[in-house]
């Protein structure tokens, strides 16, 4: 069956950003600023946590919890000490960086679904894209471009082929809830047909540990939109993933420039969103 014609994905512009980015308040304390929980991470991928945790805290994230296997929270401890690695009130979730849905643990597996069964906004990244489908929990999908066509197979969907608007617009009406497809034009679609596109990065970008980046951004972004507003509706939330790759995208071209337009690391990427941030902030404050 022909996927339905998806509609025109507009630019997700600096403007659309600014607007989804919550500027610190006076009275704010570290829950009012966003709680961003992340639970990411392997013995054999333990770089993709630090990456996820450092992203959060330098997207403004007033208290990230990290949840995940010893190395990697011992790694998380030595980069970023504030973190804390016990239980407790999250306002959004970051799941499966890192990790692989093959080698993943049924105690591991339990434990993702009862949060995906949640109320809590949750970014679904890498290896808890399988389990995606089946939730109910407010969502965002980040797949690159293997994962999309393995989440699409698994819910009986064609082979994507070459209109990738079209079809990632179809897997969020499916898996119902908002997916963000990866690549040098990142497009977001939300179940309500919304389809968003953001073309802010550089080529540099396609290098390991950008996507854990990504996926942290927009937790912290979540987290603090949910401190505002507990319930956010899936074109909400289709808004702040445009913002988070946009912010993403901003900060590769930030850390490339101080190289002379040069290659970059994700971490330089994670570096880099403080001051994209900060002049997002400055811009929006200034008189019309």
């Amino acid at each position: 069956m022909t996927a339905p014609a998806a509609p025109n994905d507009p630019l997700w512009a600096e403007t659309d950003a600014r607007a989804h980015v919550r500027a610190p308040r006076s009275d704010d304390d570290k829950y009012r600023r966003g709680v961003v929980g992340l639970r990411t991470g392997a013995d054999e991928y333990p770089g993709a946590a630090v990456l996820g945790v450092e992203a959060a805290w330098r997207s403004g994230a007033g208290m990230v919890r990290y949840i995940g296997p010893r190395r990697a929270e011992d790694l998380v401890l030595a980069r970023r000490p504030e973190t804390v690695t016990a239980g407790g009130r999250v306002q959004a979730w970051v799941l499966g960086s890192g990790t692989d849905a093959a080698t993943r643990a049924p105690a591991e597996t339990s434990a993702l679904r009862d949060l995906l069964d949640g109320e809590v906004p949750i970014v679904v990244d890498a290896g808890a894209l399988d389990l995606a489908p089946d939730a109910s929990a407010p969502r965002i999908l980040t797949p690159h471009a293997r994962e999309h066509d393995r989440l699409r197979a698994a819910l009986g969907l064609a082979d994507a082929g070459a209109d990738r608007a079209a079809s990632v617009a179809e897997t969020a009406r499916a898996v119902d809830a908002v997916v963000l497809l990866k690549g040098a034009r990142t497009l977001v679609a939300a179940p309500d047909g919304t389809l968003l596109a953001v073309e802010a990065g550089t080529p540099w970008l396609a290098t390991a540990g950008t996507g854990d980046v990504l996926a942290g951004i927009i937790g912290a972004l979540v987290a603090a939109a949910a401190a505002d507003h507990p319930r956010l509706d899936p074109r909400r939330l289709a808004g702040l993933a445009a913002t988070g790759a946009w912010v993403h995208g901003r900060a590769a071209r930030r850390a490339s420039a101080r190289h002379a337009g040069g290659p970059i690391t994700a971490l330089d990427v994670a570096e880099a969103v403080p001051a994209v941030l900060g002049e997002e902030l400055a811009a929006g404050s200034q008189p019309r």
